[in-house]
């Protein structure tokens, strides 16, 4: 099931993902910084989703609440 999540707090403006029994798949930012964010798709390609929150929850950006991995 294909996904587009729109972003609040981030340079990223949404991220675009495929779910399949429960794992990421084909995660793609939209904006951003471009090679950190192909990093972190590649990194959670495959993984189970609440792997994933539970790796990247609470991760902050400079002075910000949140980051484009949270």
């Amino acid at each position: 099931m294909h996904k587009t999540y729109k972003t609040k707090g981030t340079c990223s403006s949404e991220i675009n993902f495929d779910v399949k029994d429960n794992k990421l798949y084909n995660v793609k930012f939209t904006g951003g910084c471009n090679g950190n964010l192909k990093a972190i798709s590649s990194l959670v390609n495959g993984q189970y989703i609440n792997q994933v929150i539970n790796k990247l929850k609470g991760i902050t950006c400079n002075n910000k609440n949140t980051s484009c991995g949270d």
